[in-house]
């Protein structure tokens, strides 16, 4: 079902859609006019599956056609997955000069770095790409069509509002103080006004509440579309981390969110591991709320879950065999710090997922291939063992879980032990102990309401969590990802850590935009 569905979306050949880097005048350029396309209910549907692809593909081909020209070429979840990840305890790169990633791993890059710029880029031509659908998809514009295709474009409307609002969270988070623009501006010849963050949050917050309603429920989504858990999940993020972006915390509304979003009826995923192949389309009846499908024949690019999987293989090591990961070869990209595996009691805890063979787990050298443990978490296996389909030609069929139930109860349960209302510990204790059962396959290893600290909650999200691009956001929650509150092996570029510049929470909006956009400054580059 996957397949079907996501080809149907992924073929929108008539919507050929190209941009350029340099300024946020992001309006895509398209070879047919709004006009000639915005003329079927099933044409809406390709442009919103253009969309939802954009966040896992580089442009309409595989190795070429890309939709911007940028430094590094990647698509959207290359470089949040970099961005989210590099300069954390989760991550060692092996390339360091060779995939520009010096900078983000030794946490000082400044406004010309490559990947922050790509991140930037790929935000705004995305944004711009929900702009035009919705700016095409009013209800005037509807009213010539059929009462049911009216009724399923104001779905997808809804989807590429919640699609936008997402974007604008990720905006957010990476870099704060931004420029913003929708359907309702000019879309040539306009330079967006540079909005705070308690301004994005403020319009953030507002379209989803005022959206989610509009949207599918769980029961009646289709696979790789946005469903009210979504809209519900991604409010509870942006709640969690309110007092970081507003000075003002949300505490309350994030354990709200996280209630509805469990009210759609998910529950946890009986296997771990089984949440990371390349059958996890399966699991979105149960944990999965919402997923980035990638098909190794229709909509494969190098990055996404490609990128994590073939990334954590070795291609150096004589005792890492790729074929058990379920691809051909392995690219060597990146291992893990070894202060994450330390979170763990050991290979009881079923997350443990790690290749420790021949590998050291700390580092005396970042860039060497032996020191760190590779990440098996991720593999391009179908429940019964078997490779995917199609690795040969170097992509892979995992989907990428963007949001899962897990990461609800973990965010209500710190919700909860931060001072929120509206539920209570024994709640929330309930919930960790449904994931410390998944984790030992038993009843021994539930922890007591004494446990449940946030020191508890910030390790949990860790061994839960891990390379699923939440590190980052997480420890500047808690105050420690430029601080010397903590400190991991390589962090500032030093062996055994260092604090750094608290500018490093947020990365700088690029040059080239600044150069194009008086509006727009950076305070701390």
């Amino acid at each position: 079902m996957k397949k079907i569905f996501y080809t149907a979306f992924y073929f929108c050949s008539a919507l050929l859609l190209s941009s350029c880097i340099g300024d946020l005048d992001q309006y895509p350029h398209e070879d047919e006019t709004a006009a000639s396309i915005y003329t079927s209910a099933a044409n809406y549907k390709a442009v919103l599956g253009k969309i939802y692809t954009a966040m896992v593909t580089t442009g309409q081909e595989k190795s070429g056609d890309p939709d911007l020209s940028s430094n590094s070429g990647q698509d959207y979840m290359r470089c949040f997955f970099n961005l989210q990840e590099c300069g954390t305890d989760e991550v060692a790169s092996t390339w360091l000069s060779g995939d520009n990633v010096t900078g983000l791993t030794y946490l000082s890059w400044d406004a010309n770095d490559p990947w922050v710029s790509d991140m930037y880029y790929r935000i705004y031509y995305n944004i711009a790409l929900c702009n035009e659908f919705i700016r095409n998809a009013t209800d005037e514009k509807l009213a010539q069509f059929t009462e049911q295709e009216q009724s399923e474009i104001r779905h997808y409307r809804a989807e590429a509002r919640f699609m936008r609002a997402l974007f604008y969270y990720h905006a957010l988070d990476l870099y704060r103080n931004i420029p913003f623009v929708t359907e309702n501006d000019p879309t040539s010849g306009y330079l967006p006004p540079r909005y705070t963050a308690a301004q994005i949050f403020s319009y953030i917050e507002s379209e989803l509440n005022s959206t989610v309603n509009d949207m599918l429920d769980k029961a009646n989504c289709p696979y790789g579309r946005a469903s009210q858990g979504a809209a519900y999940t991604l409010l509870a993020k942006l709640y969690l981390n309110a007092e970081v972006y507003t000075n003002t915390s949300k505490y309350t509304e994030c354990i709200s969110a996280c209630q509805q979003a469990i009210a759609q009826g998910y529950s946890l995923e009986d296997d771990y591991s089984s949440l990371f192949n390349a059958d996890n389309d399966k699991r979105t009846a149960n944990e999965i709320i919402f997923p980035l499908p990638v098909d190794a024949t229709h909509t494969v690019s190098w990055g996404s879950s490609t990128y994590i999987i073939c990334g954590a293989v070795s291609n150096t090591s004589d005792k890492q065999v790729p074929e058990d990961y379920g691809v051909k070869s392995g690219w060597g990209m990146f291992r893990v710090r070894g202060e994450i595996p330390a979170l763990f009691t050991g290979e009881a805890d079923q997350r443990y997922l790690f290749f420790t063979d021949g590998q050291t787990q700390y580092l005396n050298k970042i860039d060497d291939q032996s020191n760190g443990f590779f990440v098996t978490k991720w593999t391009n296996l179908t429940d019964n063992g078997q490779t995917a389909s199609n690795t040969a030609d170097g992509g892979v069929n995992t989907d990428y879980p963007l949001f899962r139930l897990a990461d609800v109860y973990l965010m209500m349960a710190e919700a909860v032990v931060r001072g929120g209302t509206g539920s209570d510990r024994g709640t929330v204790l309930g919930y960790i102990n449904e994931l410390q059962r998944r984790a030992y396959g038993d009843d021994e290893h539930k922890i007591a309401d004494s446990d449940l600290t946030l020191d508890f909650l910030l390790k949990e999200r860790a061994r839960e969590l891990y390379w699923e691009g939440h590190r980052r956001t997480d420890l500047i929650r808690y105050g420690m990802f430029t601080t010397d509150k903590y400190l991991w092996q390589w962090k500032g570029g030093e062996k055994g850590g260092t604090a750094v510049n608290s500018k490093y929470n947020i990365y700088p909006i690029p040059n080239t935009e600044l150069t194009a956009n008086p509006n727009l400054y950076n305070e701390n580059y």
